[in-house]
């Protein structure tokens, strides 16, 4: 599993809109009658597990997550959302769901041919699968990270030991075409799409903020001393240079989303 060994709510919760924008852009693409049991996979600090809990009233909706700083944020704000602390891996419910939903979570997981066809099986006939993945392998700010990680830059060594560099040797998630593949023989409806969103970002270094709060966290907490002050310095300074400021302090960032809804 690829999963960042920890979260920082706060940091996570600098860029709240546009994190939260393909996460209500997936949920509004859910139709289903009238759904009675509902999970989010992954609920994060919560935000769409209370908004499943308004969108259908009578629906039973309960928010999993594997961070306890995550739930206990989520658990702040009141709601009739049950909270739970759970690993996607091995989650398996002891009875059919209506809405399985997980944003933003499972390119954390390895495996995905085994385990969408499984989260397919736990739903009811009718019942919807809705999940989204970043596409950020091929943006500079995660091109940049792994060559800082793997030559420490000009004239530098790979940094962190070889576990670590091995989990950005290939991209977390697969091709659409794929996800069809594996997805079509087990449900009756299948829609894949891509978006490509283009955040106008506030701040001096917004992206490497906005990279600190996801993809970034397992190396800054796996490197220390001298190996940590050294990416930092390297990784930072790439980011300036490929994310440049505009005369107003605001900083474009692009990056593509996969989104998959899957009726059983």
């Amino acid at each position: 599993m690829n999963e960042p060994c920890g979260w920082d709510p706060s940091q996570y919760a600098q860029f709240d809109a546009p994190r939260l924008r393909p996460a209500i852009e997936l949920l509004n693409r859910v139709v289903h009658p009238g759904p009675a049991i509902v999970h989010d996979l992954g609920t994060g600090r919560g935000e769409m597990a209370r908004a499943m809990a308004d969108r259908w009233p009578s629906a039973e909706v309960t928010g999993s997550d594997l961070s306890p700083e995550m739930l206990t944020e989520a658990a702040t704000v009141p709601s009739r959302v049950s909270w739970e602390i759970g690993d996607v891996r091995n989650w398996q419910p002891d009875r059919g769901h209506d809405v399985i939903y997980s944003n933003a979570v499972l390119h954390w997981v390895d495996d995905h041919a085994e385990l969408l066809p499984r989260l397919v099986s736990y739903l009811n006939p009718g019942g919807v699968l809705a999940i989204q993945m970043p596409l950020s392998w091929h943006e500079p700010s995660h091109q940049l990270m792994r060559a800082t990680l793997a030559t420490g830059g000009p004239g530098g060594s790979p940094l962190g030991d070889p576990a670590l560099r091995q989990r950005y040797e290939r991209p977390p998630v697969e091709s659409p075409g794929w996800y069809h593949t594996i997805l079509e023989p087990h449900v009756t409806e299948l829609d894949i799409w891509e978006t490509r969103y283009f955040q106008i970002l506030d701040g001096p270094e917004p992206v490497y903020e906005w990279v600190s709060g996801t993809a970034l966290r397992p190396i800054l907490e796996s490197l220390q001393g001298s190996e940590l002050g050294r990416f930092v310095e390297v990784y930072r300074s790439a980011l300036q240079e490929a994310y440049p400021s505009r005369p107003d302090e605001t900083t474009i960032y692009p990056f593509a989303r996969l989104f998959i809804v899957a009726t059983r």
